[in-house]
């Protein structure tokens, strides 16, 4: 109420804002002020709104907000070029994969404008049509502003739903402090009674690409007790027996508005319009989404009732819905190959958003391609595979022992190779935990793995070749003693990242830069009291932990005990323009370990945002007041570190104070960032899988399928996928244990009936086939020099037919030209 939310009738919260913004909201999708219903020119979004706050018992970071902001703005500002909005926040925490690039494109491209204040107070002013909104908060150099606005958009924060805790007392499980339910970080997936898991927001604040991930784990978690009883209970579906076709195509077209995402560029009505004057069209309406459960009813009924033999959706992405309408044609009694898609929102209204005229003349296009592509469509049965019930798993840190635990636990063989001699990955530098704890995590993987029977362990071993398709993969290992071949169903890639190799800041040079890993592993030698006497640093120098100089009182230049850590080392920059999301984190935990040992030495973090996401938050509060002093520093003014006698001396420009700071300091710490393996390459290439342009593999669908590839059977976890925390990576790889047993529990599975062909007597081997197949299903034969199709491994989607020069290849399912003459003539 301190905004005025509840007094103003322009100060929404973001929820409200998102039905304001939707096609069935209470403006249609356009951008309007409540109170007036006027064009909001200037909206400003008000960041941690009941969150990090504890004067409202939300002292933790809800996660989403930064990310749901910055998509509302622009979303709005697609829908009206009119809109100028603003984001008031303290730090930026875009930690997710790609989320830093969204943020730029929302700077760049759309204007979104970012002021680093929390708000302090809002005012209306005026009435009516006159009414404006007053927001009051303080610039970094220290100056108070009043700003006018239209509009103002509360970026609330999520917390327990209010019957959590009835719910919690009737299961008989534990509730954090916050009231979500209480988990472990080394069982992020796990209540506090055995057999009941948890996922999503109900154990704290997340995005949705990990709720969907900790779903799917969940679900491993829970067929890890229950594989005794797999299949005991499946029912099978009965579908009706298909319609006989007819001789005639009879075509039904269904245009989507798909909210404003197409209607709000395209001309829907004048596409179903135009559809119904085209050959062999008997049915055509516009639908606010086709993708709805009532929309699907509806096509069944459309079906029956006009005997539609083919149907269209002009809407999205067939990448991502064309399976859902393909099983809407089958239980209408239609063969699911006889529906065609046409990509009007990708292809036209996203590209087009500037031009809708033309978008809507090329949604007409694209509807008369997919009508005349109809026409040919041919009824197709889908080829039933046997499956070999075993998984590989590349990788044996933490992702890919746990994925390969979780896949033992629920019955199935597994091959888990690892290049290097030992297991752990990364885990083996992390010695312990934000709550201060000691991990044993890393002993407990290895001696699980190592005596787990289903488990078949390879170790200083490097994949050479993999062939096949799901189901069926044949796999060549090699580990210098000759090759190993083993056969498998899937595939998880669990090969994660690597810590920055850099020379930045006299790292390598000096042996009093080091690294956040390499502190850890010191205090810990320390504790221990090994390692205290002379250990040889990266420059050869003898490095004594924390043989530090006792503090002196704060001085403009001069300071002794002193440690300073630089974050975003080798991220967030030209080359690395991702955050390493995990490396905040580690600094404080690191900085509060060094002021617990020492309690008089000046520990300063040197930042851009602190991105201590979630329950995090705590502890860098916790870090603030044990008097650990952090300093922002700007993208274009880094701090620098020289020599200065026997200290080392870290300059930064504090742009709070707009002055340069010089400290002493005894050590420097660098929050180096996590960068892809080299040997991504090799595996993405061997799988045919992709990369993102930062190195890490890249999932199917961002939300929908964020652990599996285009390629069937195989699957992604860990820091492989992007950089993240070790109870995330855990998550990951139970999701990609779910997702892998959705192969591996069946006898058999069925793969695409639409596939290419080719006529040999038109081939002449030139290759271009093979060159443009997404999924390596075409190769040349080079001793008879055609082409030749792996049937199974094929998609249909038409690359190679429609590159190929002597029309040697086409895609079954479609009638010839003959056929499609007889239809004109009848």
């Amino acid at each position: 109420e301190e905004y005025g939310y509840g007094r103003y009738p322009d100060v929404v919260t973001s929820i409200q804002f998102e039905r304001i913004l939707s096609a069935s909201g209470p403006f249609q999708g356009h951008v309007r002020r409540p109170s007036d219903g006027r064009l909001p020119e200037k909206i400003a979004f008000l960041q941690c709104v009941g969150s990090r706050d504890e004067s409202c018992e939300h002292p933790y970071c809800s996660s989403v907000c930064c990310m749901y902001a910055i998509k509302e703005a622009v979303i709005a500002k697609e829908h009206e070029k009119g809109v100028n909005p603003t984001i008031f926040f303290m730090d930026m925490r875009a930690y997710g994969k790609d989320f830093d690039k969204y943020v730029e494109r929302a700077q760049d491209q759309y204007g979104v404008r970012f002021v680093r204040s929390r708000v302090s107070d809002v005012r209306e002013l005026g009435s009516n049509g006159d009414r404006r909104l007053e927001v009051r908060y303080e610039t970094e150099d220290g100056r108070a502003e009043w700003e006018p606005f239209d509009m103002v958009v509360l970026s609330v924060g999520l917390e327990p739903q209010p019957e959590m805790r009835a719910l919690a007392e009737r299961l008989g499980i534990q509730l954090n402090e916050y009231g979500f339910c209480r988990t472990e970080w080394e069982e992020p997936l796990a209540s506090t009674r055995p057999g009941i898991f948890v996922c999503g927001a109900a154990s704290g604040p997340k995005d949705i690409p990990e709720t969907v991930v900790q779903a799917s784990g969940a679900v491993s978690k829970a067929a890890e007790l229950l594989a005794p009883a797999r299949g005991t209970l499946v029912r099978e579906k009965v579908y009706p027996p298909e319609i006989a076709e007819e001789a005639i195509p009879r075509i039904g077209v269904f245009v989507c508005h798909c909210g404003i995402n197409i209607g709000g560029v395209v001309g829907v009505p004048d596409v179903v319009e135009y559809a119904r004057g085209l050959s062999h069209v008997v049915y055509a309406e516009e639908n606010l989404y086709t993708c709805s459960q009532d929309t699907q009813e509806k096509i069944k009924k459309v079906i029956l009732e006009h005997r539609l033999n083919r149907v269209i959706v002009a809407s999205c992405s067939p990448r991502t819905h064309e399976p859902l309408f393909q099983e809407t044609l089958r239980e209408a009694g239609l063969n699911p190959y006889l529906f065609e898609m046409a990509n009007i929102r990708d292809q036209c209204s996203w590209v087009h958003m500037n031009q809708p005229d033309e978008a809507t003349q090329k949604a007409k296009d694209l509807v008369r391609m997919a009508v005349r592509k109809a026409r040919l469509l041919e009824p197709l049965e889908k080829m039933t595979l046997e499956v070999h019930p075993g998984a590989l798993v590349i990788g044996g840190g933490v992702a890919g022992m746990t994925a390969a635990l979780s896949l033992s636990e629920q019955g199935f063989g597994v091959s888990l190779v690892e290049q290097d001699q030992e297991l752990g990955g990364n885990l083996r530098r992390i010695r312990y935990t934000l709550d201060g704890e000691t991990s044993g995590l890393f002993r407990s993987l290895v001696d699980r793995v190592q005596s787990d029977a289903r488990i078949d362990l390879y170790t200083g071993t490097q994949v050479e070749e993999i062939e096949g398709y799901v189901g069926n993969f044949q796999t060549k290992l090699s580990n210098g003693n000759g090759g190993i071949q083993i056969e498998h169903g899937v595939v998880i890639v669990a090969t994660g990242a690597e810590e920055l190799n850099t020379n930045k800041f006299l790292y390598g040079e000096d042996s009093r830069v080091i690294s956040q890993l390499d502190l850890e592993e010191k205090l810990v030698e320390r504790e221990s009291g090994r390692g205290g006497e002379g250990e040889t640093g990266r420059s050869g120098e003898v490095f004594h932990p924390l043989t530090l100089s006792p503090p002196l009182p704060l001085k403009e230049v001069r300071r002794s005990g002193a440690v300073v850590m630089i974050q975003c080392v080798g991220s967030r920059d030209a080359e690395h323009p991702y955050c390493s999301r995990t490396c905040c984190s580690e600094a404080i935990k690191n900085a509060r370990r060094l002021k617990a040992m020492r309690p008089d030495l000046e520990v300063y973090i040197l930042y851009r945002d602190i991105r201590t996401y979630g329950f995090r938050e705590a502890y860098y509060r916790q870090a603030r007041e044990e008097g650990i002093l952090f300093i922002r520093y700007e993208e274009d003014a880094e701090p620098e570190v020289a020599r200065s006698g026997d200290k080392l001396c870290v300059a930064v420009t504090d742009p709070i104070l707009k002055a340069r700071l010089k400290i002493e300091a005894d050590w420097v710490v660098l929050s180096l960032g996590a960068i892809a393996r080299a040997e991504n390459q090799r595996i993405a290439q061997m799988l045919k899988v992709p990369l993102n342009e930062d190195g890490f593999f890249l999932e199917a669908h961002v939300k929908l399928r964020p652990v599996d590839f285009a390629t069937d059977g195989v699957f992604v976890c860990g820091t492989a996928h992007a950089p993240k925390s070790i109870d995330e990576t855990i998550a990951q790889a139970y999701a990609a244990a779910a997702r892998a047993a959705t192969v591996l529990s069946r006898d058999t599975i069925e793969a695409e009936g639409k596939t290419a062909q080719v006529d040999e007597r038109m081939c002449v081997g030139c290759g271009m086939c093979e060159a443009v197949c997404p999924y390596s299903a075409v190769e040349v034969d080079a001793e008879r020099m055609i082409a030749v199709v792996n049937e199974v491994i094929c998609k249909g989607c038409g690359a190679c037919s429609a590159t190929c020069r002597s029309g040697a290849i086409d895609v079954r399912g479609f009638a010839d030209e003959q056929i499609l003459a007889a239809i004109d003539a009848l």
